[in-house]
């Protein structure tokens, strides 16, 4: 039994190609039926914006051959053979280790990925397609992700210059409690207003120059209070934060129209600037601007490969175990045959024996007791031997030698 893996993704795919390979309930259930029609029973599928794979066991090349036709005819308005990827052995178990640990995403080191991992998993598990190997080889993966976040903390290095400029924000001025006011409607304005929530902050306010579209950001975030864009001014004496995020090409917040008369924080997350530079001058005035935020971010992006690397190497430390595992776990029925044909045959030594002797009832036990310790003492050192052989090609040769010579 090999471990492979088929299918598509970032790095090789553009969107347009991902969207069209994405798996639908159905289809995930129509393909492990097919799969399963095959002969290979362990199967896991994750799709995701960024990826479209199958994870799973096979025992021949045949059947490896039919999963990649399987994976291809499930998307036929596309030709695939230069986007698709295909995986076996060990470099197919380190890639699912790096996958979960969120090494292969398109974020590198985002969390995200792993509850995706588990979620597919509990998918296979829930259908009846899974079993011991992949159990076992997914959990470790899973296992290895969440040591590596714990260790590591990758993704609190953030990328998003929104997240980043209210993270700044939070140092300079403790949002929580505090007074904001929102200037914009957009997406980017969406997502500071749902940073600044996260962080507790007291009062919100949000202005748009389109005054229906900040009215519709009540319907994501209820508790804030909506005004007129031309009260922006009036509203930012009463507050400690303005943060701008239009998408206007003329500055928002001028100088000489406004003039704080007690500490007040500006974040400008618009190209062009919204927030007069001039206010950078005013010894009450904080002002964090875009360049500030993508220096920042790339300095994060920068630690983030770092810590990756670093990802890796750990992710080599534990991969082994389950490498060994594996390649112990394929002997596993050979194993049991020898055991089962030990049981065999201190039955029938028993048997014969007990017809033989007159035994007492604590004779009998201890006689069958004696069989079985001497025929498990002859069988141990073979057995060891069995579960550490380092190849297939080794275990497939001492394979049939044990099963010739036990009659198994």
């Amino acid at each position: 039994m090999e471990f492979g893996i088929v299918g598509i993704n970032y790095k090789k795919a553009q969107l347009d190609v991902r969207d069209k390979t994405s798996f639908t309930q159905g289809m995930k259930l129509d393909f492990l039926e097919k799969a399963s029609s095959f002969g290979v029973e362990q199967v896991m599928i994750l799709s995701t914006c960024n990826r479209s794979e199958v994870y799973y066991f096979y025992e021949n090349e045949t059947q490896q051959l039919q999963i990649q036709k399987i994976y291809e005819k499930m998307f036929q308005d596309i030709r695939l053979d230069k986007y698709l990827i295909t995986l076996s052995g060990k470099e197919a178990v380190t890639y699912l280790f790096r996958i979960a640990a969120g090494l292969e995403s398109l974020v590198l080191g985002e969390n995200q990925i792993l509850g995706q991992v588990k979620e597919a998993l509990e998918y296979s598990v829930t259908m009846g397609h899974s079993g011991k190997e992949l159990n076992k080889i997914v959990r470790d993966a899973v296992t290895c992700a969440k040591k590596i976040q714990t260790k590591l903390k990758i993704s609190e290095k953030p990328l998003s210059v929104s997240y980043i400029g209210i993270q700044r924000l939070n140092e300079i001025c403790r949002i929580q409690g505090k007074n904001v006011l929102v200037i914009g409607s957009g997406k980017t304005a969406a997502l500071a207003l749902k940073y600044i929530f996260e962080y507790q902050a007291d009062t919100v306010t949000a202005c748009s120059r389109n005054y229906a579209h900040a009215r519709l950001l009540r319907e994501e975030f209820p508790g804030i209070k909506i005004i007129p864009y031309e009260e922006r001014y009036e509203a930012m004496p009463e507050c400690h934060i303005v943060i701008s995020a239009t998408a206007s090409p003329h500055l928002v917040v001028k100088r000489e129209c406004f003039s704080p008369k007690k500490p007040l924080v500006f974040l400008d997350l618009a190209t062009p600037r919204d927030i007069d530079m001039a206010f950078a001058k005013e010894p009450l005035v904080d002002l964090i601007n875009l360049d500030e935020l993508h220096k920042i971010a790339k300095e994060n992006e920068e630690e983030r490969r770092k810590l990756v690397k670093e990802g890796g190497k750990l992710i080599e430390e534990d991969l082994q175990e389950t490498v060994d595992w594996f390649l112990s776990s394929r002997m596993d029925p050979t194993i049991a045959s020898l055991q089962q044909r030990c049981h065999t045959i201190v039955e029938d030594s028993y048997g014969y024996l007990n017809r033989k002797m007159e035994l007492n009832q604590r004779e009998q036990k201890l006689l069958r007791k004696v069989l079985n310790a001497s025929l498990q003492r002859l069988l141990r050192e073979p057995i060891q031997e069995l579960k550490h052989l380092n190849t297939t090609d080794e275990q497939e040769e001492f394979k049939k030698l044990v099963e010739q010579l036990f009659q198994i």
